[in-house]
């Protein structure tokens, strides 16, 4: 077996003095000899850089004991790979976890720096699109909390996600430069470079024994180069790696081409490697965008699977332990392309047998599934995988001909039910299902809530479930609480420390203390006092933003997330339509002052979700600026939503609104965000609605709406919507005046075919769950009229959060799924 390099059997060097002085002196020094600036003429982002490297110098110790940890115990490492990995800011994270806030913001002020600048100064990591991304980012700073030993593998995407401006209403995209100025917190790996081979052909060669192997022979090569970023857990109990690869190419310039006077075409090497890295979820509407993105995908597993077997090789010197070593969780359909490559990895570049690599392959693969949505589970057309990844395209007919003949022979399935299973779609033109990849690939299979993983085996996966009904669990998604509730609201976190003491920041179930105290005067005067100071703090923010005034009396009534019909920003929408045309027409009535607040991206190609957000300007430029309303109803849209600007609405928001058609949603992690902060949610029984309800009681959360159940059934049935428009006049008033242009003027007949769409089939049950939307709306005003009930129901709700902890979901992931051990 290889000897253990000698690097790990160094002695861990004493753990410095947090001291003011101390970190004043060392941000001092990385001011003057890493940035190379006089504090004299030093500027902010002089201090920012001075101060993330004074901070990660007092981190490195524990990142390397870590990793030397893991390699004395030989204890079992998790590899989690995601496409996104939607980290935001890093240093108040970093600071907090390791017990450095307070000393460095002492150490600023010193110097005559405000932290609270510096912090807003940090970049986002442009590198996931929603919840996708940054539950990622909660799990592994969870793995690292509850000292899992863990690397997280994506792409370092130069611009990631696009940048979000509004033009006349309109979501513009611009390139998200995060970074443009370099990144203190990462540290490149030069060794640590795999080549990814695309294209070429397939060649059987003879090896000396006379077996028969299969060897690709790609015809274009290029490097994935390592950069890694320290994850640092709560109070410093383990620094795991977030590792990005970028794409880099092997000959930088051709210098034939160069010489010759083709000065660009020189450079075509470098710009197909760079394209690879440069932008997150490419538009996949072309052809090339498709091929683009199966490139990414492919790249960033490749390339992590390289550096987990050489890995692995390099610690216990064969594969056929890999499975009791390592546990790799493919974090939706992305990477699935994954199960083919360590298959090639395992029996062309290793000689293991076909039935031991996939017993191997299987042993070590877990795939969590995130949504329902056929686009959303990958398919590539089979003529692409077959030019892209020949190998790989034969490896999958092998796969889908084991399983199969498993099906057919053990199964007895009909020729359906084979259909169903099939990882190739043989519906208008053959494609590679990679969802069924994933799952036949894997030996879990979880779902992220209790109703979305009944549904995964009711539906999407219902025939694979039957052939191997043992292999689908679930998982309800977690946050993590330091970010958002203890770093994101420390007002809130005092307050609840001194209610009930500190233990609830090492145990967030110990919240569940905080119950008794939810019809205390004085606690609820005080908590209602920090959720005014958070609403004021956020309507400082639109002000500056959007110079829109809105009163931190009113209610903030909150809708923040990906922009998509299922998610029913529509529905929001029509709802303030309804309410404005009331306001204006009974003036005399005791109204709630409500401010809705929505926030969220569109992809570029998705055309009514655009129109969605040109929709809720147009409506907020028209009541905001009508003095009838008298201020009492308020529409913003805050453009380019990221984690940052998340961490501001959050702690400010008084209703919650999670509205998805039930049975969309997989889970959504912003319910639990919100509900951390003391907001009351008003949603359907969808995703992790369901287990809110149950966690917080029926009292303490306004459920309305269709079933899933009701959903399929008018489904089904091919219902036409237009009865139910009919039926309610205020639907039918606030739908006409969108319609016929009341909202767009300029544009009179905008909006009419995205209304029309609610009349002739209303997919998303947006006209059928109005009436009951509108009547949970109203118990929502009528609970606000009541101050000590509302202010009772959001302490209930934070004191039920724990359940939603991403602690409590890895340490689930561990035992049921990675067979790891926690703290």
């Amino acid at each position: 077996m290889p000897q253990k390099p000698i690097v790990y059997d160094a002695p861990t060097p004493e753990p410095r003095a947090i001291t003011v002085e101390a970190i004043q002196a060392e941000i001092l020094e990385k001011l003057i000899y890493s940035v190379g600036k006089d504090p004299i003429v030093a500027r902010p982002h002089d201090w920012l850089r001075a101060t993330i490297l004074a901070v990660r110098d007092r981190i490195m110790d524990r990142w390397m004991e870590s990793s030397r940890d893991t390699w004395r115990t030989s204890n079992k490492r998790v590899y989690y790979l995601s496409l996104e990995f939607l980290i935001g800011r890093l240093m108040r994270d970093a600071m907090s976890n390791v017990g450095l806030m307070e000393p460095v913001a002492q150490a600023l002020k010193n110097l005559d720096v405000d932290l609270g600048d510096l912090i807003n100064l940090e970049p986002d990591a442009a590198l996931g699109n929603g919840g996708l991304g940054r539950l990622a980012a909660c799990f592994l700073e969870s793995m690292s909390s509850v000292q899992i030993p863990a690397y997280g593998y994506g792409i370092r995407y130069v611009h990631g996600l696009f940048r979000q401006e509004m033009s006349e209403g309109w979501q513009v995209e611009l390139p998200e430069e995060w970074l443009a100025h370099g990144n203190p917190w990462e540290f490149e790996r030069r060794e640590s470079a795999y080549e990814v081979g695309f294209g070429g052909h397939v060649e059987p060669v003879t090896d000396p024994d006379g077996e028969i192997r299969q060897e690709w022979r790609p015809n274009e090569h290029l490097l994935a180069v390592a950069f890694d970023t320290p994850i640092v857990g709560w109070r410093g109990a383990r620094v795991n790696t977030l590792r990005l690869w970028s794409a880099q190419p092997i000959d930088p310039i051709l210098l034939d081409k160069f010489n010759s006077g083709d000065h660009i075409g020189a450079l075509e090497e470098s710009a197909k490697a760079e394209a690879i890295t440069r932008v997150l979820y490419p538009a996949d509407s072309t052809a090339a965008g498709q091929e683009l993105r199966l490139r990414q995908e492919f790249f960033f597993s490749s390339a992590s699977l390289q550096d987990i077997v050489r890995r692995h090789l390099q610690q216990y010197g064969d594969l056929g332990s890999l499975a009791d070593k390592v546990a790799i969780q493919l974090n939706d359909t992305h990477p699935a392309i994954s199960v083919a490559e360590l298959m090639r990895i395992l029996v062309d570049d290793n000689g293991i047998k076909w039935a031991k690599a996939w017993q191997i392959t299987k042993g070590t693969f877990g795939y969590t599934n995130h949504t329902l949505l056929p686009e959303a589970l990958e398919s590539w057309p089979v003529a692409l995988l077959e030019r892209l990844l020949p190998r790989h395209m034969q490896i999958v007919y092998q796969i889908n001909a084991d399983v199969l003949a498993e099906a057919r022979t053990k199964a007895k399935f009909s020729d359906q039910q084979i259909a169903n299973v099939s990882l190739i779609d043989e519906h208008g033109g053959r494609r590679v299902r990679m969802g069924q990849l994933a799952f036949v690939g894997s030996h879990s299979i979880n779902g992220v809530s209790a109703l979305h993983t009944e549904l995964m085996k009711q539906t999407v996966f219902a025939d694979l479930h039957k052939l191997y009904p043992e292999r689908i669990n679930n998982k309800t998604n977690g946050i993590t609480p330091r970010r958002w509730l203890m770093q994101c609201n420390p007002t809130l976190t005092r307050l609840v420390s001194d209610r009930i003491g500190p233990e609830f920041l090492d145990d967030i179930d110990k919240l569940h203390q905080l119950l008794p105290h939810a019809e205390d005067p004085s606690f609820q005067k005080q908590f209602a006092e920090v959720k005014l100071k958070n609403k004021k703090v956020l309507a400082k923010l639109i002000k500056d933003r959007l110079n829109v005034t809105v009163s931190p009396d009113a209610m903030f009534d909150v809708q923040i997330k990906r922009i998509h019909e299922y998610k029913r920003q529509l529905l929001n929408i029509i709802h303030a339509v309804a309410l404005y045309d009331e306001i204006r027409a009974h003036p005399e009535k005791e109204w709630v002052p409500r401010v809705k607040i929505f926030a969220g991206k569109a992809a570029p190609s998705y055309w009514n979700a655009k129109l969605i957000i040109k929709l809720i300007n147009d409506v907020a430029r028209v009541i905001n600026n009508d003095p009838a309303v008298r201020g009492l109803l308020k529409v913003v849209f805050l453009p380019n939503y990221n984690v940052s600007l998340a961490e501001v609405i959050v702690p400010a928001a008084d209703l919650s609104e999670q509205i998805s058609t039930a049975g969309m949603e997989a889970s959504g992690t912003g319910n639990m965000k919100f509900m951390a902060n003391g907001a009351i949610t008003i949603g359907t029984m969808d995703g992790a609605n369901v287990e809110m309800h149950k966690e917080v009681g029926d009292k303490n959360i306004v459920i309305f709406g269709l079933t899933t159940d009701q959903v399929e059934d008018k489904r089904a049935r091919s219902e036409v919507p237009r009865a139910a428009i009919d039926g309610s006049p205020r639907l039918r008033e606030a739908l006409e005046s969108i319609a016929t242009g009341v909202f767009s003027p300029d544009d009179p007949h905008r909006y009419r075919d995205l209304i029309g769409g609610l009349y002739d089939h209303d997919w998303f049950m947006v006209a059928r769950d109005f009436d009951a939307y509108v009547a949970a709306q109203a118990k929502v005003d009528a609970i606000w009229r009541d101050k000590k009930k509302w202010t009772a129901m959001a302490i209930r709700n934070t004191a039920s959060v724990g359940f939603f902890s991403s602690d409590r979901t890895i340490r689930q992931y561990a035992e049921d799924i990675w067979g790891v051990s926690t703290s």
